[in-house]
């Protein structure tokens, strides 16, 4: 049966299909540490105990109609004012949207800035960028990041491509690999952006940026989060964020995200969700907006969370390491922020007891998920080098007594192998 080409084309989520063949092992009985997706298990860390209240009471007070198209006021209201506390960003109210949390939001910035054949920015690996620039019919320009850097992009990686082009795409803290932009890192990149846009008439879209930073309280130790229009005021024009409560607050089901940025390109996301129908249930608007009314009850929950997601990914990080103190080609970043730890596993060309060499990172990847019991998320799955041998963890669905035996079984399922 004939489909659109785009549909034709698109690949699913690799991610889901690798979940696929997880449910499948679990229910055949095997014992799987599953740290693929980038979620919260929320038995183990429930949202916060006020807001789940609240969400009850809305809808017991039947806030069950429809919402505003671009959010109800109140919670604009409290977006508005955490903004303005936390990361001392100010937006007007007609310069906030909501949404049903931050995919919608992505989706429609794209739809909004983008024209069929208009060049799209991104580093790999990253989450879905090559995938709505597929949908959307852009021209992408794909950005290989290296470790040395943390997967994160540079001014002088963006810089030849910069001319003409539409949209450059970036987050921080990032999804997959859990790292931030340093200070300098983010000043030169919108250097680049601010003098390629001085090159531009008024006739010409300006070269945007999206900024999602949905992970954004989420970092660790000395690393900080930066921002554009903190760093350069001058980046308010072209940059639209996008945020939410649905990692900061282990909301992810709530649905409920936000976008800030110039009046027009808001309004025009706003007038493209309102005919997807893209919003966030109006109970938990509401109740969210009561939530943020003591700014201090969500940070106090973040600080919380921060914790606990630390000693998990601690607890792995330094297990990694005590792999490669024994000679193995294996490494993992130092936690910097969000759920997620970058590790490597490059063992191809090992030898397993049965005698099949791990030829490929596929081969390595299915090794370790059918041996170690551990499912990782191939870096490949956002884009990058089918044979790269970097790895996602995500920590939000495991105990924090789950770490010596995933560190464990890892540390087995390689001893195993012959070099």
């Amino acid at each position: 049966m004939k489909v659109s080409q785009m549909a034709e084309t698109l690949i699913g989520s690799e991610i889901i299909k690798l979940a696929g063949i997880i449910k499948e092992k679990i229910k055949n009985g095997e014992k799987i540490h599953n740290l693929t997706i980038g979620d919260f298990d929320s038995k183990i860390f429930p949202i916060p105990s006020e807001l789940e209240q609240a969400i009850v009471d809305a809808y017991a007070s039947k806030e069950t109609n429809y919402p505003e198209a671009d959010g109800l006021l109140i919670l604009r209201q409290a977006i508005q004012n955490f903004l303005k506390q936390t990361l001392q960003l100010e937006y007007e109210l007609d310069e906030i949207l909501v949404a049903g949390g931050a995919r919608p939001l992505i989706f429609a910035i794209y739809m909004a800035l983008l024209d069929e054949g208009d060049k799209v920015i991104f580093p790999v690996p990253s989450w879905n960028n090559n995938h709505y620039t597929h949908i959307l019919k852009g021209s992408p320009i794909v950005l290989k990041t290296k470790p040395e850097d943390f997967f994160m992009p540079n001014a002088s990686l963006i810089a030849p491509y910069v001319k003409d082009a539409t949209l450059l795409a970036l987050c921080s803290p990032l999804n997959p690999t859990g790292t931030v932009f340093t200070d300098n890192q983010l000043k030169g990149i919108c250097e680049l952006v601010l003098n390629e846009n001085t090159k531009r008439s008024p006739n010409e879209k300006p070269l945007y940026v999206m900024y999602d930073q949905i992970y954004w309280s989420l970092t660790y130790g000395n690393y900080k989060h930066y921002d554009p229009v903190t760093l350069y005021p001058e980046m308010r024009p072209y940059t639209i964020y996008v945020d939410g409560i649905s990692k900061s607050l282990a909301a992810t089901g709530v649905r409920v995200g936000w976008s800030t940025g110039p009046k027009k390109v808001i309004q025009k996301m706003k007038s493209l969700l309102s005919h997807i129908g893209a919003w966030a249930p109006k109970p938990e608007q509401f109740a969210t907006a009561q939530y943020f009314k003591d700014i201090q009850k969500p940070l106090q929950f973040i600080t919380s969370l921060k914790s606990d997601l630390l000693i998990r990914l601690e607890g792995i990080y330094k297990g990694i390491q005590s792999i490669k103190s024994k000679g193995y080609n294996v490494d993992a970043i130092e936690p910097q922020a969000g759920l997620y730890l970058t590790v490597k596993f490059a063992l191809q060309g090992a030898k397993t007891q049965e005698g099949k060499v791990l030829k490929t990172a596929t081969d390595v990847h299915q090794y370790l998920l059918d041996e170690a019991k551990v499912a990782m998320v191939p870096f490949s799955a956002f884009g990058d080098d089918p044979n790269s041998d970097w790895y996602r963890i995500s920590v939000g669905t495991i105990h924090q007594n789950d770490i010596v035996a995933i560190v464990s079984q890892l540390n087995n399922a390689i001893q195993k192998l012959s070099f």
